[in-house]
């Protein structure tokens, strides 16, 4: 490699790092914002297929396949907003259980250990343990409650994006049909990995949801939304939602222990098995991110975002490594996301 072309590539390092610096701060002062953009604009995404088919298929106006795909999304929302609405009613119908069971759970372990002989006051700390555990339970329904309440909130500057996206957009092509150029290879990449998402994270869900309200745990249908949802979160997303259901399980006086164990082992099985055997063989190396890239753009995006970064981190890092491969300078990046560093050491 000769000094100018060695120069050149430092530049060019030096000005990515700068740029991924000053859009990181932009990023992040501007969170209120690009979090309803960039969720608008990954839902048009998904269902710009939809759309598409409509219109093939049914001759409708591009109008009227928007408005039949709107409505659709409007009733599967209403249907989840009505599961989760019962689900906390349910969760504070069911307190003062809850409490007495975290209440009764606090007696035995403070029984069970030998905290006299160390001269800890064990029923000062019963009452202690006790005021926590009412906290925990009323801090979980407010939680709740606020979360849902956030959501709604955001979701409407979300659908206001969403509705001028779709609306504004052209009709998609066939995969077949469509012209070899960057964005369409982009495009058409992050459709197949949010199909195939979609189906594996639905198949979860449906399955944890079915097992758990088969071993009676509250909250079943909302613990399998949940798995829905993280399993749009690699490696992080499966291990929360398995271990969700736990305070629920703990303080559930009608659950056994035999019951309890189930209720966490098959779910985390169900979740290795998909997330492990099945989802490997479906997506193979379609985006083509090494699992340190993944690792490390969900701590990125989820300390910008939080949740929702962390939701979006893989589609935005795989369109980042598709535009980084297209340019000769930038190249080595890509590379070095997609973890072939024998081809960096080649150069």
């Amino acid at each position: 490699m000769d000094p100018e072309e060695r120069d050149r590539r430092i530049q060019t390092v030096c000005l990515l790092v700068l740029t991924a610096i000053a859009t990181g701060a932009a990023l992040y002062w501007l969170r209120p914002v690009m979090i309803p953009f960039v969720l608008s604009a990954f839902f048009a995404s998904s269902l710009s297929p939809l759309i598409a088919f409509l219109i093939r298929r049914f001759h409708l106006p591009r109008a009227a396949a928007v408005g039949v795909t709107l409505l659709l999304g409007f009733l599967m929302l209403a249907a989840l907003a009505s599961l989760v609405s019962a689900s906390v009613g349910q969760l504070a119908a069911n307190r003062v259980a809850y409490q007495s069971q975290a209440t009764a759970l606090i007696a035995q372990v403070t029984e069970a250990l030998p905290l006299d002989r160390i001269g800890i006051d064990t029923a000062a700390l019963t009452e202690r343990l006790r005021d926590a555990s009412v906290s925990a339970v009323g801090g979980m329904l407010a939680g709740t409650t606020s979360a849902i309440l956030d959501l709604f909130s955001k979701s409407i500057l979300v659908l206001i994006f969403l509705v001028f996206l779709l609306v504004g957009g052209e009709v998609a092509l066939p995969a077949k049909e469509r012209p070899e150029d960057t964005w369409t290879t982009i495009t058409g990449q992050v459709e197949r990995y949010v199909l195939t998402k979609a189906l594996l994270s639905g198949a979860t869900g449906i399955l944890v949801g079915v097992f758990l309200w088969g071993l009676g745990v509250d909250l079943a249908l909302v613990f399998g939304l949940f798995a829905f949802l993280l399993n749009f979160i690699p490696s992080i997303g499966s291990i929360i939602a398995t271990l969700l259901p736990l305070p629920i399980v703990v303080m559930s006086p009608d659950i056994s222990f035999a019951t309890a164990v189930a209720a966490i082992a098959i779910p985390g099985a169900l979740q290795f098995g998909i997330g492990n055997v099945l989802e490997p063989r479906m997506m193979g190396r379609s985006l083509d991110l090494h699992p340190v890239t993944v690792l490390l753009t969900l701590m990125f995006w989820g300390a910008l975002w939080g949740i929702v970064g962390m939701l979006l981190a893989v589609p935005i890092t795989a369109m980042s490594k598709l535009f980084f491969e297209k340019s000769e300078l930038t190249r080595p990046v890509a590379e070095l996301m997609a973890g072939r560093l024998d081809a960096l050491r080649s150069r």
